[in-house]
């Protein structure tokens, strides 16, 4: 089974690709690190338990 972090790796490699974006190798770090931020709290938002008569909340425009 792979580790975190070669998924991250291949992750961002696949998501370059799909999204023709050019990522040079020296880059990679730097993308692995910020992602792995943004999914840890991302995990902590989807862990919070909400009651189930939660409402999204409305939106007003103007």
């Amino acid at each position: 089974m792979p580790s975190s972090a070669d998924t991250l790796d291949d992750f961002i490699t696949a998501a370059a690709k799909a999204l023709d974006l050019p990522l040079t190798p020296a880059w990679q770090p730097a993308v692995k690190a910020n992602l792995a931020v943004t999914l840890a709290h991302a995990n902590l938002v989807a862990a919070y338990p909400l009651p189930d008569e939660a409402e999204p909340a409305p939106v007003f425009k103007a």
